[in-house]
């Protein structure tokens, strides 16, 4: 919300129209005195007055005392990365509050909510107590909540409802979020395929520019999500060391072939990352090491490059009108001092136990925790 700015539009306002002070008193019934420290800021009109003001120069309420209770799109980015910052520099309450004061003061501004509420889901982790991580995610929930009640927008309604099935499956809610998402997550339903249909409708309309950025976009989307979708299936699968083994010659023929570690390194460092981890559950150091340092080499190019974000390449060379359009466009949803800060957790994963005393995954684990300043 800006702040406040009622004397300066009262002043724009009556010189638009013409009028002296004296004119403005006459109709709005006070003296010309009243209106003069108006617009000196001395004293502010009746609460009753306020609508009738309004009225007569043909603005809102809103308007004419120079409230705005929504956020640009280029503004809710520049707030997320501040409040991003702070849960990396700040203590946390301290980070906290700043979150909260914000949605507070634009409650009614439904893309901030959610992106207040993708916030909270990815800092979370860093409440000192369960009560605490746990009352967050709750907030967040009720965010989401509040943006499926009230927003006119679809789309966001559609996103909140996603995120909120998240936030439930954190509470430890799994009933709910599978009531919430089986209706719409089921790949059997028509739904699924709305993206290639307009895509097609697209090319029919002659809009063949839009076409194929919306196709490069969602082949884009698909590879990173089929990544995703991979991690998920070692993890499900870890008692089967046959197909977890195919499963990672396959996708990562996929990785090398589309050159998705210089394009989206967070996303693939998830994937060596689990990759270690099932060759350290078999006990199979050298491969479990060498994922590790494809894994190092992810989070390098996150913390070590000036632009780590979403982008394309020489390939996928149509998809920066799309990212600018996303809520964060090319964004990271945590600062890099924060990644930075939180290797060590990752590292202390149970599995890799069976590695842990080797000189290769010491080296690591200090390249990795260490050197905060140089690496950030």
């Amino acid at each position: 919300m800006n702040k406040l700015n009622l004397p300066d539009n009262l002043i724009r306002l009556r010189h638009e129209k013409h009028l002296t002070q004296e004119e403005l008193a006459d109709f709005i019934g006070v003296t010309k005195a009243s209106v003069s420290k108006w617009e000196k800021g001395m004293h502010t009109p009746d609460l009753l007055l306020l609508p009738q003001l309004a009225s007569f120069f043909d603005v809102t309420v809103d308007e004419l005392i120079g409230y705005d209770s929504q956020l640009s799109s280029e503004q809710i980015r520049r707030k997320y990365a501040e409040l991003s910052k702070d849960f990396a520099t700040l203590a946390f309450d301290d980070a906290l509050e700043n979150a909260r004061a914000l949605a507070h003061k634009y409650y009614a501004c439904y893309p901030l909510l959610l992106q207040l509420s993708i916030l909270y889901c990815n800092h979370y982790m860093l409440a000192k107590t369960e009560q605490q991580r746990r009352a967050m995610l709750q907030e967040a929930s009720a965010w989401c909540d509040r943006i499926m009640e009230n927003s006119n927008d679809v789309g966001l309604c559609g996103d909140a409802l996603v995120l909120k099935a998240g936030l439930q499956l954190q509470l430890g809610k799994a009933l709910e979020a599978i009531d919430a998402l089986e209706p719409s997550a089921d790949p059997s339903r028509l739904a699924a395929q709305s993206a290639a249909l307009l895509i097609q409708a697209y090319q029919s309309a002659g809009d063949t520019k839009k076409a194929k950025s919306f196709a490069q976009a969602k082949q884009y989307l698909d590879l990173l999500e089929l990544t995703n979708d991979a991690v998920l299936e070692l993890s499900l699968h870890m008692e089967e060391a046959g197909h977890c083994e195919e499963t990672i010659r396959r996708v990562t023929g996929l990785l090398e072939l589309y050159q998705l570690e210089t394009l989206q390194p967070n996303t693939v460092a998830q994937f060596h990352f689990q990759c270690a981890v099932f060759y350290a559950t078999y006990a199979r150091a050298e491969e479990a090491l060498a994922a590790l340092a494809r894994f190092e080499r992810c989070v390098n190019r996150i913390l070590k490059s000036e632009f780590c974000g979403l982008h394309g390449d020489d390939y996928f060379h149509l998809l920066d009108e799309w990212i600018d359009r996303l809520p964060l466009g090319n964004m990271l949803p945590r600062d890099k001092s924060f990644i930075h800060q939180h290797l060590r957790d990752p590292l202390a994963h149970p599995a890799f136990a069976s590695i842990q005393k080797q000189p290769e995954f010491q080296r690591l684990v200090s390249r990795l925790t260490q050197g905060g300043e140089e690496n950030a």
